[in-house]
């Protein structure tokens, strides 16, 4: 009897694997950017970031976009509420947090909020 249940198991659990495997449709998260105090302006604040990018390409994409060197503080957060891990994907973040099916990144060039 054991051995009729193992190849079934066995099937379930390379199928649930295979799943996991697959990469998730969204291969794009739009990603929108709010400056908040005295932070500079963005001319465009909305982007299309890969899914699949830790939250450190994001801040390096900002510090590029704003022209804000890597030595001078710079402060994200999401939803105005916390500061994220920088190796935290971009698709945990959004399937965490998403706002009108975008991820909102507050920046702020001082402490902002917690």
């Amino acid at each position: 009897m054991a051995e009729a249940i193992q190849p079934a198991i066995a099937e379930e659990v390379l199928n649930a694997l295979d799943s996991y495997k697959q990469k998730d449709p969204t291969n794009k998260i739009i990603v929108r950017f709010k400056g908040v105090g005295n932070a500079p302006i963005m001319k465009q604040n909305m982007y299309k970031i890969s899914a699949q990018n830790r939250f450190q390409a994001v801040i390096q994409f900002l510090r590029k976009e704003l022209g804000w060197p890597a030595g001078d503080p710079l402060f994200l957060y999401i939803n105005s509420t916390f500061s994220p891990a920088p190796d935290d994907t971009v698709l945990n973040l959004y399937k965490s947090f998403a706002t009108e099916s975008f991820l909102i990144v507050n920046y702020s060039t001082t402490p902002a909020w917690g």
